[in-house]
């Protein structure tokens, strides 16, 4: 590769002679016409240089200078074996980027929920065109992934829709960058020890990943807050669940398809998901205006079985499979009327992906509306 050193010193070194060369050309014209001297030019004010609303490459920050980081050092020589002239060789060229900081604050207090405006922009004609097309192209893998796992082939296509529109939108951020930045400055948050702990122990997952596959770790890119690849796996997540699904002896959730759609489906199954339970995950339903139901709703599992839901007003717009477990749960619609489903288990592994119920009913959507967009 060519050395940018003696382009950037001669422009440097151009940029420091052109005012000497500017006023010897002024001086020469002025002698040559003494009665007219030159009146000067207006200068035109250059706009200031906008600064992009997301910053994908960070400012240098002297990270080894912090304690807590310094003490993460220690811990990947002590703990895992890394070299520390290697280990701080990474530190000193991690940036910090504060728009990761400022992604990852709360929204502001006060606006209400909308499913229907959340689901409108998953469930569009972009996201279902580009599944028809992942669908298609990768159609023998998504059907041994629901022959080995019992996930079906359109929840796969939903949550790869979801998270980066089958690949399009992986994510731009170094993510050594960004779980350093999480790591030692997440914001000021009831929870801000917790997050910080979890984002230390994704870099020091990041640096393990890399170290296994051989990859330099700040050619990882992904989400601002560290997420990788079609499926947007954490790293840790990458080491206990990823799968070498095309057999190549190499997990590459960035790269793969393949890697991809088994990875997601073994996921699914080591939070939950039960092969058994064929059929819809969610089943429309009223509520009775008693209220009595209100303490049922909430939770991230199933819990209750039909004739509890039923006891405490819950119908079901069709019959429950018996021999399940349920859970309610609400889907507010800003001032328009709450919508009310009863999910099964398979609903509720798919909030371990994300801990929301928009997240997983837009995955159950968007995998059904590929599914019938291509014929099935």
């Amino acid at each position: 590769m060519k050395s940018f050193v003696p382009l950037l010193l001669a422009a440097a070194i151009g940029a420091a002679q052109a005012p000497h060369a500017l006023a010897a050309s002024s001086t020469h014209h002025a002698k040559a016409a003494k009665a007219k001297p030159a009146r000067p030019k207006a200068v035109k004010a250059l706009p200031a240089p906008v600064r992009p609303a997301i910053d994908y490459t960070g400012e240098q920050v002297n990270f080894g200078e912090w304690q807590a980081v310094r003490d993460f050092e220690g811990d990947m020589v002590s703990r895992n074996g890394f070299a520390r002239a290697d280990i701080e060789a990474l530190v000193a060229n991690t940036r910090f980027v504060d728009s990761a900081v400022q992604l990852v604050k709360p929204a502001p207090p006060g606006k209400p929920k909308n499913w229907q405006a959340y689901s409108e922009r998953f469930i569009e004609p972009i996201r279902i065109n580009a599944g028809v097309r992942f669908w298609n192209e990768n159609a023998a893998q998504l059907a041994r992934a629901e022959a080995e796992y019992g996930v079906p082939a359109e929840i796969i296509a939903g949550i790869i829709g979801v998270e980066t529109i089958y690949g399009r939108d992986t994510g731009r951020f170094r993510v050594v960058d960004v779980l350093a930045t999480l790591a030692f400055a997440y914001p000021e948050a009831p929870n801000r020890n917790d997050r910080m702990q979890f984002f230390r122990s994704e870099l020091e997952n990041t640096l393990l990943l890399a170290r296994k596959e051989g990859i330099d770790p700040f050619s990882l890119l992904g989400s601002f807050a560290g997420a990788v690849g079609m499926p947007q796996f954490m790293p840790g997540s990458i080491l206990k669940y990823g799968v070498d699904f095309d057999g190549n002896g190499v997990i590459d959730l960035r790269n793969s398809p393949s890697d991809a759609i088994g990875s997601v489906a073994n996921f699914l199954v080591q939070h939950g998901w039960d092969r058994n339970t064929t059929g819809p995950s969610v089943f429309a339903a009223d509520v009775a205006p008693s209220q009595a139901w209100e303490p049922l709703l909430g939770g991230l599992e199933a819990r209750y079985e039909a004739a509890e839901l039923q006891a405490t007003g819950v119908v079901t717009r069709t019959a429950l499979p018996a021999g399940r477990l349920y859970g309610l749960i609400d889907l507010q619609n800003g001032a328009a009327a709450t919508e009310y489903w009863v999910a099964n288990a398979n609903f509720f592994a798919i909030t371990k992906y994300n801990r929301s119920y928009f997240y997983a009913m837009s995955v159950i959507e968007l995998g059904r509306a590929v599914r019938l967009a291509r014929g099935g």
